[in-house]
C-alpha cells in the first residue's frame, strides 16, 4: 500500500512536470480564439515535435476533443495536445510500474492519457461561464451606445471595443471580419452557434429584429438587460435556497458520525467496562 501511494504521488509529480510544458504565461480563460501567436517556449516545441513523430502521428483526437480545443481559447494545436497526452502517459506508466508494479502503471497511464482531454473540457466550461457572466455588461454598453443615437452595427462595435474578457475576445473577430467585407449579423450568428449561450442568442435576435423592423433598439436592449438580470438573480436565489439541502449529506454522513465517535462512543465504552 505504501509503495502504491508513493507511485501515485510520483506519477502525479511527473505529470505535473510534463503539464508545465503545456501551460502559458496567461490564463487560458482570457486567451482569444483568433489572435496573434506568441513565441512558443521550448517545452511546447518539444510537445509539438513529440506529437509529430511518425509513429505518434497516427494518434489523433476525437471530434469532441478537437471541437473543445478550438473553443477553449488555448493557443495550442492538436499536435501539442497529442504530444502532451503521450508524454503524460509514458511518464505515468514508467513511474507507476517502477514504484508499484505494472498494474498500477497501466492504471495511471490510462488516467494520464485522458487527463488532458478533461482539462480542455474544464477550460471550455470555465470560459463559457465567464463569457456568460459578461453578457449583462455588454447589454448595458449596447443600450448606452444606442441611446446616444448610434446605429446597431456601430453600437455593437463600440460595446465590444470597450469590453474585456472572454466574451469580448470571442466577438472581436466579428469586427475584423466586418472590416474585411463580411456581414456582421452572419458573423455574429456564427459566434452564437459556437458559444451556444441563450442570452447571447437573445441579444443577437434583438439586434437583428431592430435592424429589420426599425424598432427602437435602446428600449429593447434596456428591457432585455433587466430581464437577464432578474432571471440570474432568481437563479442565484434558488441556488442559495438549495445550499442547506446539499449540506445535509456531509452533515449526516460525515460530521454527525465523527461527532458520535468522539463523544458518545467513549462514554458507552466506559459504561460497559464499568458494568463488566
Amino acid at each position: 500500500m505504501t509503495a502504491a501511494i508513493a507511485g501515485l504521488l510520483a506519477a502525479v509529480s511527473g505529470f505535473s512536470a510534463v503539464a508545465a510544458c503545456w501551460g502559458g504565461s496567461h490564463p487560458p480563460i482570457r486567451a482569444p480564439l483568433a489572435g496573434a501567436r506568441a513565441s512558443r517556449p521550448a517545452g511546447r516545441d518539444l510537445l509539438a515535435a513529440l506529437g509529430s513523430l511518425p509513429g505518434i502521428r497516427r494518434v489523433g483526437l476525437s471530434t469532441r476533443t478537437s471541437d473543445l480545443l478550438a473553443r477553449s481559447g488555448i493557443e495550442r494545436n492538436e499536435r501539442d495536445l497529442v504530444g502532451l497526452k503521450v508524454a503524460a502517459t509514458v511518464t505515468a506508466l514508467l513511474v507507476g510500474s517502477v514504484s508499484a508494479g505494472p498494474l498500477l502503471g497501466l492504471m495511471l497511464g490510462s488516467i494520464a492519457f485522458r487527463a488532458p482531454d478533461i482539462a480542455v473540457a474544464r477550460t471550455v466550461r470555465l470560459r463559457l461561464a465567464a463569457a456568460d457572466r459578461e453578457i449583462p455588461v455588454m447589454l448595458d454598453l449596447l443600450a448606452v451606445a444606442t441611446s446616444a443615437g448610434l446605429p446597431a452595427q456601430l453600437a455593437f462595435r463600440r460595446a465590444v471595443e470597450a469590453s474585456e474578457g472572454p466574451l469580448a475576445d470571442e466577438l472581436r473577430p466579428v469586427l475584423n471580419a466586418t472590416d474585411l467585407g463580411g456581414r456582421w449579423r452572419e458573423e455574429l450568428r456564427a459566434v452564437c452557434e459556437r458559444l451556444d449561450l441563450p442570452d447571447l442568442r437573445r441579444v443577437v435576435g434583438t439586434l437583428g429584429r431592430s435592424e429589420t423592423l426599425g424598432s427602437p433598439l435602446s428600449d429593447e436592449l434596456a428591457r432585455l438587460a433587466r430581464d437577464v438580470r432578474e432571471v440570474r438573480r432568481a437563479s442565484a436565489t434558488e441556488r442559495a435556497r438549495l445550499a442547506p439541502v446539499k449540506m445535509l449529506f456531509p452533515l449526516v454522513f460525515l460530521v454527525l458520525p465523527a461527532f458520535l465517535l468522539l463523544t458518545v462512543v467513549p462514554v458507552l465504552v466506559t459504561t460497559v467496562r464499568s458494568i463488566v
